[in-house]
């Protein structure tokens, strides 16, 4: 398993604004559909990202099967042109992680261990004295992961210590990525 931080906390900013504002002014600002991602482009400060939600939602709290309510669950790719390269990976989980716990992610045979921000619901924390900067390569491998996978099964708990596991469909993530790539990846 790969643990590393997300590079760019500015994704985790955008990811919580899109929460906030909303579906409807996302689908404003939407320009492309691939399969199962949606290709979005913000013009101030400039940006595109795309994004896609879960296909299944699982929820359980002692190994039993719960219904919760929980906020939008997204999983992104982010570009700023000037922020440097992208693209950004992050995710919002829809309910604030649990203190010092992690997210996994699998895809394939490959899994990843992310960092959370605890008050929020946003697997794309800033860097702290104890951890450090993933290496490019690890960057490089979760994107190879999700362009070659079909599925991400992304696994968290909530500060309630509910732990849930949001199925992504990775249909489309390639063109999706591609598209956003052309329109602001610099």
């Amino acid at each position: 398993m790969t643990r590393f931080l997300f590079r760019g906390a500015m994704a985790g900013t955008l990811a919580l604004t899109m929460v906030s504002a909303g579906a409807q002014e996302m689908s404003e600002k939407r320009v492309e559909t691939h399969t199962d991602w949606s290709v979005f482009v913000e013009t101030d400060p400039p940006q595109c990202w795309i994004v896609s939600a879960p296909k299944e939602t699982v929820n359980t709290k002692d190994g039993r099967v719960v219904s919760v309510k929980r906020g939008e669950i997204m999983l992104f790719a982010n570009y700023q042109p000037d922020r440097g390269p992208g693209p950004v990976i992050s995710l919002t989980g829809g309910y604030p992680y649990a203190d010092d716990s992690t997210v996994s992610v699998v895809i394939g045979e490959d899994s990843f261990e992310l960092f959370t921000l605890a008050e929020d619901d946003a697997a794309t924390p800033w860097p702290e004295n104890e951890y450090t900067w993933p290496e490019p390569s690890d960057d490089a491998r979760l994107l190879a992961a999700m362009k070659r996978g079909t599925t991400a099964v992304v696994t968290g708990r909530s500060a309630r210590g509910t732990v849930t596991k949001d199925t992504f469909s990775l249909f489309g993530f390639t063109a999706a990525l591609e598209d956003a790539e052309k329109r602001c990846g610099g």
